[in-house]
């Protein structure tokens, strides 16, 4: 089941990018908060589904 199209997937592969690079830069407890929260568009650019996304059933992505 898949529901994340290949621009939103882009989108959130340059946003996961920034909050990783954001974490480098950052200092203390930033630094893993920034990492853990870059896990969320990174997982879900990487398997193609967004919970939320099914929750309020939309779907960008076309076959």
């Amino acid at each position: 089941m898949k529901n994340v199209g290949s621009i939103d997937r882009a989108v959130r592969l340059v946003a996961a990018a920034i909050l990783i690079i954001a974490g480098i830069f950052s200092v203390g407890t930033a630094r893993y908060v920034l990492w853990g929260v870059s896990a969320v568009p990174l997982l879900t650019a990487f398997f193609r589904f967004c919970p939320l996304w099914a929750l309020f059933h939309i779907n960008t992505y076309k076959k």
